[in-house]
């Protein structure tokens, strides 16, 4: 068993009242299945405030499993003694699948088993009137190529299917809900996207999600993140969190409101400060040097627990 996985069946093990841990299923090849865990912490009412962490889509991304699993143990370690957090989980909830993608992250493959890649296998298409960048935007020519949405007919990946499953338990009965899915490696500053990636236009929730980007901005003058829509970056085809946003619109009422939100680590920094992290297939999309790791780890916990100050205070946002 490899080391994050062996991290996300630690905080599995877990002994508290507010914290349910399911093996969502498994996947994998022929020769090895891994297991996909999913947790939720809090409130057991499905239509409580709810935060979303997700992390492990790329299995080559590791850094954002490392995150969310930081976060978790520090949740978890604070529960034991900070009756105030447990009061504020008692009206509202966590939910997380830190790692999506365990055999790409055991094999230092983006794909998964099949060659897809899964944040392009939703079955979301580009808005015809903007350009697409070849392959990455996402193609169907071949899974040898990087970028490969998967066949055009048939469901969505085995991995996908569980995010599916659980995203609509646990995130789609909730009257007001955000989450964040962790990743690296595009450009030299960290991105903090808001739908569409399909499209240039602005999406439902717009207005939303500009009101917690102002509410960063005066709560944390001197964060990091540029805040943007996705497709302000680029834009792709399959886009696993546009699906869900677009599903969720088909659920929820006026009165609810869902916003799926990327964090896009800029690990081109890193290995501008450190070049030789060239060298190592880690070195592309992880911080190598360990004070640079340990800084990733303490300044996204702040981002983490913000949002979950947003959706516990969700009503200066989501009118």
């Amino acid at each position: 068993m490899f080391a994050e996985l062996r991290e996300v069946e630690f905080i599995s093990s877990f002994q508290d009242d507010l914290l349910e841990v399911e093996v969502l299923g498994e996947v994998g090849d022929e020769e090895t299945q891994y297991p996909v865990h999913g947790l939720t912490i809090g409130s057991k009412d499905p239509s409580a405030p709810t935060l979303g962490l997700f992390a492990g889509v790329h299995g080559l991304e590791k850094v954002g499993t490392h995150v969310v699993l930081a976060y978790l143990k520090h949740l978890l370690t604070q529960m034991k003694w900070d009756q105030d957090l447990r009061t504020a989980l008692s009206h509202c909830r966590i939910c997380s699948i830190p790692l999506i993608n365990p055999w790409g992250m055991d094999n230092f493959r983006r794909s998964n088993a099949t060659g897809v890649d899964l944040m392009r296998n939703a079955p979301v298409e580009m808005d015809n009137t903007i350009s697409r960048t070849f392959l990455v935007s996402g193609h169907r020519f071949s899974s040898v190529l990087p970028w490969y949405r998967g066949q055009e007919e048939g469901p969505m990946e085995k991995e996908n299917q569980l995010v599916d499953e659980f995203v609509k338990k646990n995130i789609f009965q909730s009257k007001a809900a955000l989450s964040i899915d962790f990743h690296s490696g595009f450009g030299m500053k960290d991105r903090l996207w808001y739908p569409y990636s399909k499209t240039k236009e602005p999406f439902p929730h717009h207005k939303q999600a500009l009101t917690v980007a102002r509410l960063l901005d005066e709560t944390f003058a001197h964060h990091v993140y540029k805040v943007e829509q996705q497709s302000d970056s680029y834009t792709i085809m399959g886009d696993l969190w546009d699906y869900f946003y677009d599903e969720s619109r088909k659920v929820l009422g006026e009165d609810s409101v869902y916003i799926p939100w990327t964090l896009e680590m800029g690990s081109w920094i890193w290995v501008k400060k450190n070049p030789m992290q060239l060298l190592n297939i880690d070195g592309l999309f992880n911080p190598v040097v360990s004070h640079r790791y340990d800084r990733t780890m303490r300044r996204h916990l702040l981002l983490i627990d913000f949002f979950f100050r947003m959706v516990r205070n969700n009503q200066v946002w989501i009118k």
